[in-house]
């Protein structure tokens, strides 16, 4: 039994692993939207089995990273202007609810959490990409995790990850590299802290829009 269990255990660990490696792939760009993803290949670059990679693939198929391609393999998701938009206009909505009713529940535990997940961001935003988007995301959703609603942060937390691939498209641009992000997240943080809701609100909308506004752009030229 035990042995069984220790197997059990190397294979989930294995599949977590390769989950988190294909899933930083995709959003980053290094498999770019519409690459087929094929097993053999995969498991030569993670160095895993066969099976965590699939696995894997089915998982992030849920998250709506990846495609199946007719039931007989898999694709990384595509993007589109009109699929880019659908995902701005919902997380303005919801986040913005989210944004409110984590505003309305101020407590000073929270907000020293919003410091400290700013502080950690900051900090992130001189290391490598991956350290950087989980701190960039733990800001974010430490903004709204005060909402106290389970289903409509994890809606928020799906609809981020979302984003991110449509983000590093934008931000290869000299347009998009001239934004002082530091300066968005830090109004977005003084009006959290302030407890102002129509301010906190309006710049983290603010803040997506830009992107938005940016993204359509390029994909219209």
């Amino acid at each position: 039994m035990d042995a069984m269990l220790d197997t059990e255990g190397k294979e989930t660990s294995a599949t977590h692993g390769a989950y988190r490696k294909l899933r930083e792939m995709i959003l980053t760009g290094e498999l770019p939207p519409g690459q087929k993803l094929k097993i053999e290949q995969l498991r030569g670059m993670l160095d895993t089995g066969a099976s965590p990679v699939r696995e894997a693939l089915s998982l992030l198929t849920s998250d709506m990273l990846v495609e199946r391609i007719d039931q007989r393999g898999f694709r990384a998701a595509p993007v589109s202007k009109c699929n880019f938009e659908e995902i701005l206009m919902l997380r303005c909505n919801l986040e913005e609810t989210a944004l409110r009713m984590s505003i309305a529940n101020a407590n000073s535990a929270w907000e020293d959490r919003l410091v400290l997940r700013h502080h950690h961001m900051k900090k992130a935003s001189q290391k490598e990409a991956h350290d950087f988007e989980d701190a960039h995301k733990a800001f974010h959703m430490a903004l709204l995790d005060n909402a106290r609603l389970p289903l409509l942060l994890r809606y928020c937390s799906q609809l981020y990850d979302l984003n991110i691939r449509y983000r590093y498209l934008a931000a290869g641009g000299s347009s998009y590299k001239k934004r002082d992000i530091n300066a968005e997240h830090q109004e977005i943080l003084d009006a959290a802290l302030d407890r102002d809701a129509e301010s906190a609100t309006r710049h983290l909308i603010d803040h997506y829009r830009r992107t938005g506004d940016y993204l359509s752009s390029q994909m219209e030229s």
